[in-house]
């Protein structure tokens, strides 16, 4: 059954990035990624009475995996606002490598020879994207967007990490899955508030302005379908983080195609190289897991 939730978390975590995509395109960052977290406070707060508190010794975990999930959003909005979704999904497609070898350092779990071959095609597949950016004069380098991704990326796998530990009942604390998808959101608006108040509204008039779109909570729609998906999936018994986080990834076949054929973006063909490997190294850590 995890395995059909990762499938499902997945379709709504491509739309979830096209939205984000389609939102933040000429627009300001902090406004739409803050209305993100208030549409998805309000979305899940019946959630805050179900579960309750509880206590702090419970909250304190919660509140560290709200912060390593929006300091990864902060930099991932930046990077996806001024980078082309075409580069950016496949190069987010490249974290259950980064997973995998967390659980190998973290929970035990060791490579064999497919999940091997998947790590040294993700390898290949991330050069790749650096020689597709570079004939968009993307220097992966020297880029601070592409530095902006790469940190949001290791912020999400570090954070698909922190989960495991927080969530599984097996190796971790065993933690209410939805406990920690309703209270961590909540986190979130509170500092996203903290944010617009004190670091983007006294520069507004310097930055660029913010425009209403409707594609704006339609990020905080599919992404709580998409984390409630996943959170179910990662609360089974016998679930796998890496294979989870592997199949959540296939997310960006339909941002890559929201890519390629509504915002009409460049180099498709050479792209579609370097998103075929990525699928590739998924594959083989998909059959190595099993």
């Amino acid at each position: 059954m995890w395995w059909l939730l990762s499938f499902i978390s997945a379709a709504f975590l491509g739309c979830y990035d096209s939205c984000k995509k389609l939102s933040l395109r000429d627009n300001a960052v902090i406004p739409v990624l803050f209305l993100n977290t208030l549409v998805s406070t309000l979305l899940l707060s019946p959630l805050l009475f179900r579960t309750g508190f509880g206590s702090w010794d419970v909250q304190k975990w919660i509140l560290l995996k709200s912060t390593i999930v929006l300091s990864s959003w902060l930099a991932g909005y930046y990077a996806m606002k001024h980078l082309p979704l075409t580069i950016v999904g496949p190069l987010n497609a490249t974290r259950p490598v980064l997973v995998l070898l967390g659980a190998v350092l973290l929970f035990g779990e060791r490579l064999n020879l497919l999940q091997s071959l998947g790590v040294g095609t993700a390898i290949i597949a991330y050069f790749l994207m650096r020689s597709s950016g570079k004939r968009e004069g993307i220097d992966f380098r020297h880029n601070r967007w592409i530095w902006c991704l790469i940190a949001a990326v290791l912020l999400g796998a570090l954070s698909g990490l922190y989960d495991k530990f927080l969530m599984s009942p097996e190796s971790g604390l065993g933690l209410d899955n939805l406990q920690v998808l309703s209270w961590y959101t909540l986190y979130q608006f509170v500092f996203m508030s903290l944010i617009l108040a004190f670091v983007w509204a006294p520069r507004r008039a310097v930055t660029t302005p913010f425009q209403w779109r409707w594609s704006i909570p339609l990020i905080s729609i599919f992404l709580c379908a998409a984390d409630y998906a996943y959170l179910q999936a990662l609360g089974q018994p016998g679930a796998l983080i890496s294979v989870i986080s592997m199949i959540r990834r296939g997310s960006v076949l339909v941002s890559f195609l929201i890519g390629a054929f509504l915002l009409k973006e460049q180099n498709i063909k050479a792209k579609a190289v370097d998103l075929a490997l990525v699928f590739v190294s998924m594959i083989l850590l998909y059959l190595g897991s099993r």
